[in-house]
């Protein structure tokens, strides 16, 4: 496996490459979630290419950008088990310039839930993805639906602006108790741990009730809100695939999100009904 650090030797290697090239674009700190999009990746591609990068515009401040987990040695042999081609590990220095033009995410999807708490957030995601996108070439990219609304949103900026490649979900990975995986669960106590339980239990709340035959939006929500006591909750959701609020679950057509703070840690789960 290759470890390529700048711009020109990531180009380097993908003209070598040819063309059926899987991407994993992942900020680092690699745990079993990533592992899943990155096997899927290696067994669906002669070529795969996983970057690790903490991308500063994505982050607002005041948040975890200096102390987001890092674990370069640990990545790395994660990579080679899987089998991965090449890994990117660029410094911000070479994939930022001071006079760049930016994306802007459609204020549709950045004005509500993680982009209404997070503004901005979204459009530094989409700043980083077209560079790397371009830089790789990838026929397919490998993103996990626990990011649902940046998941959509990736999706719409493809089929927008013509890109010439596929952007493959993933299911989420949870811990054997419920818990999604995720690089910031780093972050949680022992304490904090059992108190995040509370999100998964309000999605499996939600999704009981619908297996009942409760459709109505809102009686689901006030079903979740009361599971999720007594953490601090930035909201619950539900909504369709394209993410319009709905009154009514639509069986094949819905995701119930929600976003709460446990502990000093902001959480986010979903699940796709």
């Amino acid at each position: 496996m290759l470890i390529l650090k700048t711009v020109k030797q990531l180009q380097e290697f993908v003209a070598s490459a040819g063309d059926e090239i899987g991407f994993v674009p992942t900020m680092g700190a690699l745990h079993d979630g990533h592992m899943s999009l990155i096997k899927k990746c290696v067994s669906e591609n002669a070529v795969s290419i996983v970057s690790t990068f903490v991308n500063p515009t994505q982050f607002l401040p005041g948040e975890d950008l200096e102390k987001y987990p890092k674990k370069e040695e640990s990545d790395i042999k994660i990579c080679e088990l899987c089998g991965v081609s090449a890994m990117f590990i660029p410094d911000a220095k070479e994939m930022y310039f001071d006079d760049e033009p930016c994306i802007i995410a459609p204020k549709k999807y950045s004005s509500i839930l993680e982009g209404k708490s997070r503004p901005g957030h979204f459009d530094g995601v989409l700043r980083v993805l077209v560079k790397l996108f371009n830089l790789t070439r990838a026929k397919r990219v490998y993103m996990g639906k626990k990011d649902a609304q940046q998941l959509v949103i990736v999706q719409n900026m493809v089929k927008t602006l013509f890109l010439n490649l596929q952007v493959v979900p993933c299911e989420i990975v949870r811990e054997s108790d419920g818990l999604a995986l995720s690089s910031r669960n780093a972050y949680l106590s022992e304490e904090d741990k059992c108190n995040a339980l509370r999100l998964s239990r309000a999605l499996i709340n939600a999704s009981n009730l619908i297996k009942g035959g409760e459709l109505d939006t809102s009686e689901i929500k006030t079903a979740m809100l009361k599971t999720l006591e007594p953490l601090t909750v930035d909201y619950v959701a539900i909504v369709d695939r394209d993410f319009n609020q709905i009154s009514k679950v639509e069986l094949g057509n819905t995701i119930i999100l929600v976003a709460a703070n446990v502990g000093k840690t902001r959480l986010i789960d979903n699940i796709w009904v």
